[in-house]
């Protein structure tokens, strides 16, 4: 009974560590192949309007991918900040000022957080006829953007982390992502079909 109960602890106490192994695994691989397109998860803008530090690396992530012919076309997603600045039209100007045609580029601003993101991207390539999708964000934010999109219907589903910054509020960050992974297989999708 004790050994039983020292053996649950161990995995109940481990479970949390290799978990978040494994996201950090996923979001650091780079899944080098094509998809119909990219989509780049909004962040904060600054108050000047330019993108911030974590926003412009998964932007220059999705430019990378376009301008590689990796992708034939990126989907910005954010909503209104604090800054009072639509993060998705902020995002989209970044990549028309570095040559990305606007054709190319599809604003989603209702992409709150992760799940209406999501939904909103499952809408968006259906519409179009798109069935493969990466998703650019920090390398902690993969597995669970991943799954978001998978569990909407979007069974094409690759990683491409934005340019790998490790910094002070990365523990706090693999830890919501360890508890979001959860949270997101447990939440309700709509109809997928």
């Amino acid at each position: 009974m004790l050994r039983a109960l020292r053996r649950a602890l161990a995995v109940l106490l481990l479970w949390p560590l290799v978990h978040t192994l494994v996201i950090v695994g996923d979001g650091l691989r780079d899944e080098g192949r094509e998809a119909d397109v990219a989509v780049i998860f909004g962040n904060r803008v600054d108050e000047d309007g330019a993108p911030s530090p974590w926003l412009r690396e998964r932007l220059d992530r999705g430019l990378s991918l376009y301008r590689a012919g990796r992708v034939k076309s990126l989907i910005v997603s954010g909503g209104l900040g604090r800054e009072g600045h639509e993060e998705a039209e902020v995002m989209r100007r970044y990549l028309e000022s570095r040559g990305v045609p606007s054709a190319r580029v599809i604003e989603d601003r209702d992409g709150y957080d992760t799940y209406r993101t999501a939904r909103n991207v499952r809408e968006i390539m259906t519409a179009r006829g798109y069935r493969s999708a990466f998703v650019v964000s920090q390398y902690y934010h993969i597995s669970r953007s991943k799954l978001a999109l998978r569990r909407w219907g979007v069974d094409e589903v690759y990683g491409a982390r934005a340019r790998l910054s490790i910094g002070p509020r990365d523990p706090w960050s693999l830890a919501r992502e360890f508890l979001g992974y959860y949270v997101y297989l447990a939440r309700p999708y709509g109809d997928v079909a």
